[in-house]
């Protein structure tokens, strides 16, 4: 596992290298077999990481006997934009609207009481609400997708959006088709749900279960 771990860090898949990490016994989470006190070093920091990956989906990984986690979001999408200023200006002001007024209102209490249980599962709850993915649109990329800069920025952010998305669903029905029938938890941040949620609901073979089940 120490090699395995020392290949998945190699290969830039920091959290399956974790998950490798995670399924040694304690005593054996050592320097050694390709893993220097650099790369130990990378390991538990990683371990601690306030991150979803890292405190959720490797955990829980290790947790199943599984051997790894798929990376979803590679960010293949991103482009250079030529007046980077600009274009921050413009998706600011879009930014600058009711909807998100209203969206960052309600995070404030929920945010506030993440430091207890109960608290976590109330904003997980919150993010998975009915609604959401609609307040989120609003408040974000349709605001976006009506900016009326002259360079269209706002188009530029959208597609940029959709196309990440695109590609992260594309990479969920990838691995999923691996193992048919199998289950597949899907961690990402609020924002993306709703995408994923339409996307996915399209393929043939996917049924999504509603967070809200899980999170009761």
């Amino acid at each position: 596992r120490r090699h395995l771990a020392a290949l998945q860090l190699a290969a830039g898949e920091r959290t399956s290298a974790l998950v490798q990490w995670l399924r040694l016994p304690e005593g054996e989470r050592k320097a050694g077999d390709g893993l220097d006190g650099a790369l130990v070093e990378v390991l538990e920091k990683l371990k601690v990481r306030r991150n979803e990956d890292s405190l959720i989906a490797a955990v829980l990984a290790a947790r199943l006997g599984l051997e790894g986690v798929v990376t979803m979001d590679d960010h293949t999408a991103d482009f250079p934009v030529v007046d980077e200023k600009g274009y921050g200006k413009a998706i600011q002001a879009a930014w600058n609207n009711p909807a998100n007024a209203r969206r960052k209102a309600a995070d404030a209490p929920l945010r506030a009481q993440v430091g207890t249980a109960e608290g976590v599962l109330a904003l997980y709850r919150a993010y998975n609400a009915p609604g959401q993915g609609k307040l989120v649109f609003e408040s974000d990329f349709g605001a976006a997708m009506e900016e009326p800069s002259p360079q269209h920025y706002g188009r530029y952010y959208l597609a940029y959006w959709q196309t990440r998305n695109l590609r992260m669903a594309a990479h969920i029905v990838n691995a999923m088709g691996s193992v048919p029938g199998q289950r597949t938890l899907v961690i990402v941040g609020a924002s993306h749900k709703g995408y994923l949620d339409g996307y996915l609901n399209q393929m043939h073979d996917v049924a999504i279960v509603d967070a809200q089940r899980v999170l009761q």
